[in-house]
């Protein structure tokens, strides 16, 4: 490709640096590659631990950032949405995108934009059968904290060069709707402050942004809901655009080695499906795979009766499966002219869903990236 059709962006977690939350809860020095590193396989077939090919790296050190931002754009990878969390009145898991990332991004071109991650926050890391998932921090907000979290992203990252805007404009992405909407105190609320949030970012200079709802049908982490009418909404919230987060938030996996091809299948039909249910453009995700089981205790029997963690695994996730999820992707962003395409995920690790490079596949799925979509002019 002589020029970039679609941004291709994919989802960062950024759980893989020190916070002080964290080891508030899980001890001194923890990051989520603790329960990465402890994986085992658990039944015959399963395919752990995975292990990352250039080591469990510190990702708010700026130069293993850099490294990361290289890669992706080598690659084919335009963009990075970070989960982003606001709990207490304070950002979470911040260091990555502030400390790292945003200072090395213009030297690559490399852009960014949020997803604000605003389900609750329950300790699952790791989670033990027979025991309540614990909730840590309420994803919740009230106006007032609606608005201190919205200043602080319009102020902090709206102005940034690189930061992913879509027609000029910022692409800004909200995951949990259940909560947004019940933390406000219903919808006409909700449209509220909405509103007011694009009039505060066109008054800071940033014009019209683009605000975009993650759909979910099926529920996956602990305390999340599917009892809304995304489709409903996500119309009557006036939001511009609607994508996905993962696909198991839509397809059941029906054993407990579901093969990558059949996923796809379903994804592939529900694109169509998805593109007609909203009165909204909808921009198609991808995903790379998907295993939780790192977040359960170990010494657990794996029973996906129990629920998330214990959850059926997308098996046969090779590059070539995940090429030909990419080559399917591209059709119909073409046909629907799609500017985005979600991937999930960058570093989904301890949920088996991720581009970057491991001991088994290299840099194999990075490389699908390039072969379908080419490398920015």
């Amino acid at each position: 490709m002589s020029e970039r059709e679609v941004t291709i962006a994919a989802y960062y977690f950024p759980n893989y640096h020190l916070d002080p939350r964290n080891e508030k809860w899980h001890g001194e020095g923890w990051t989520e590659w603790e329960l990465a590193k402890r994986a085992t396989p658990r039944f015959e077939g399963h395919e752990q631990p995975l292990v990352p090919l250039h080591g469990y790296e510190d990702e708010s050190d700026p130069e293993v950032m850099r490294k990361k931002i290289a890669m992706a754009t080598a690659h084919g990878v335009d963009a990075f949405i970070f989960d982003w969390y606001w709990y207490g009145g304070r950002p979470y898991l911040e260091r990555a995108l502030e400390t790292a990332f945003m200072p090395n991004a213009p030297a690559r071109d490399m852009k960014f934009a949020l997803m604000w991650a605003n389900h609750h926050w329950v300790n699952i890391h790791p989670w033990k059968s027979a025991t309540p998932a614990t909730q840590l921090e309420s994803g919740s907000v009230d106006a007032g904290q609606f608005r201190a979290a919205t200043d602080y992203l319009v102020e902090r990252y709206f102005s940034h060069p690189s930061y992913l805007r879509l027609d000029g404009r910022p692409y800004l992405s909200i995951y949990d709707l259940h909560t947004l909407v019940e933390g406000l105190g219903g919808l006409d609320r909700t449209k509220v402050a909405l509103d007011d949030l694009r009039v505060r970012a066109a008054r800071a200079g940033h014009g019209e942004i683009h605000l975009n709802a993650i759909a979910q049908e099926l529920p996956v982490l602990p305390q999340e809901s599917a009892d809304l009418d995304v489709a409903a909404v996500v119309s009557r919230l006036g939001f511009d655009s609607v994508t996905s987060y993962v696909w198991v938030h839509h397809y059941p996996l029906p054993t407990l080695l579901t093969p990558y091809a059949d996923v796809l299948n379903e994804a592939e039909k529900g694109w169509e499906t998805l593109a007609a249910r909203f009165d909204r453009p909808y921009f198609p995700n991808v995903t790379v795979g998907w295993d939780s089981s790192p977040r359960t205790v170990q010494s657990d029997r794996h029973n996906p009766g129990l629920g998330y963690p214990h959850t059926n695994i997308i098996s046969d996730n090779t590059p070539e499966q995940f090429g030909r999820a990419l080559e399917k992707v591209r059709t119909f962003a073409e046909k629907t002219n799609a500017p985005l395409v979600t991937i999930n995920a960058w570093n989904e690790w301890t949920e088996g869903s991720y581009l970057e490079p491991d001991t088994i596949h290299r840099y194999g799925r990075l490389e699908q990236i390039r072969r379908v979509f080419g490398s920015r002019p």
